[in-house]
């Protein structure tokens, strides 16, 4: 067995879920090697924790979701809740050997299943210790630009980064968000006023996703102003998407545009319902070792110097009120090299070109 997964699986189960003793936890893995499986269930036996399997296939998931039913998915998320109510902690790791397995999926098909679903994401969100990450597939190391050997040594670098050291510096930041009220933003193709007063903002190291780096809030619902446009690349639904731009008034999302062709496709997504054309999110990105966009968004929305302005469902840490099938995490990248932009914090200078200015937050700029 490959070394690193022994120490991925310590790093999953002692800090991220924290497991402890006599505790239940549902390992969800998704086109992922067994010998991961095996090093999981090894580290939750140790920590003297009691381990349920769940295995699954993106490919068998395309094929039941191109014919779904309501009453299909409905009994699956009825039967789905049920074991997630009986877990302490969740752990899913997801690969995939393609990465667009889904995208011939008809969006009525899919909201259908995400519909149902939903119930069973809100419950281990709010009600258990979890974490979430990608499995490093040849599939992800193309879309990165990247060979499979070097992609996985790139992988476990970020997996295995210190989160613990950078929490002070993260919390920091947490808190420099928390006593802000209005927020300006900058960019090629994007002058953004919104509110975040009022909303709680979390810091995020490691607990949640791996790899992490990011604080997030929510703009004010309504308040959001102006027009954004995306320099990441995104895959949302297994379609591809490039230069979305999308124009805001009261909160809404009045305009929606991207490149190569797309514009129908995307506007077929916000239109999902009433809640998608609204923003559920609004983060900060800061993880040293992720420096480039490559269509996987637990990497991207981390990106160093990055910001991510998130269509759809609202968090309940962050909560302001909105929601939707949809969360679309769509990423921004102010570094010099993409181009720059800066942030502004209550009309103060907060970060230029992807660099915090506040000595406090020097750790965080990699």
């Amino acid at each position: 067995m490959d070394p690193r997964y022994t120490e991925l699986a310590k790093q999953l189960i002692r800090y991220s879920t924290s497991l402890k003793k006599g505790e239940k936890i549902l390992l969800d893995l998704v086109d992922t090697p067994e010998d991961m499986a095996v090093a999981l269930i090894r580290e939750v036996r140790a920590r003297k924790g009691e381990p349920f399997l769940r295995l699954g296939s993106n490919r068998l998931s395309r094929e039941l979701l191109m014919k779904a039913s309501d009453a299909q998915y409905k009994a699956t998320a009825r039967h789905l809740l049920t074991e997630m109510k009986d877990m302490d902690a969740y752990i899913a790791i997801r690969g995939s050997h393609n990465i667009t397995e889904t995208s011939d999926v008809p969006a009525n098909q899919m909201g259908i299943a995400m519909k149902h679903i939903r119930k069973v994401l809100d419950h281990r969100v709010k009600k258990t210790k979890w974490c979430v990450l990608r499995w490093p597939h040849p599939a992800m190391a193309q879309q990165a630009g990247m060979s499979t050997e070097a992609f996985e040594d790139f992988y476990f670098k970020v997996c295995l980064l210190d989160y613990k050291s950078l929490v002070p510096s993260m919390n920091a930041l947490a808190r420099f968000m928390a006593k802000a009220n209005d927020v300006h933003i900058l960019g090629k193709g994007t002058d953004l006023k919104f509110s975040i007063k009022e909303i709680p903002a979390i810091a995020c190291g490691g607990n949640y996703n791996i790899p992490d780096g990011e604080v997030f809030t929510a703009p004010v619902k309504e308040s959001v102003e102006g027009v954004i446009t995306y320099n990441a690349p995104t895959i949302y639904r297994g379609i591809g998407f490039d230069g979305i731009k999308l124009i805001f008034e009261k909160g809404k999302i009045v305009k929606a545009e991207a490149a190569g062709g797309k514009t129908k496709d995307l506007n077929k997504i916000l239109d999902s319902d009433a809640g998608a054309r609204y923003v559920g999110e609004f983060a900060l990105g800061f993880n040293p070792v992720i420096l480039e966009p490559m269509r996987d968004i637990l990497f991207d929305e981390k990106i160093a110097g990055s910001f991510h302005f998130t269509p759809g469902q609202a968090y309940d840490e962050a909560d302001n009120g909105n929601r939707s099938s949809v969360h679309w995490d769509m990423v921004n990248i102010q570094r010099k090299d993409y181009g720059g932009g800066e942030i502004y914090f209550d009309g103060k200078l907060f970060r230029k070109d992807g660099k915090f200015l506040a000595r406090s937050l020097e750790k965080l700029n990699g």
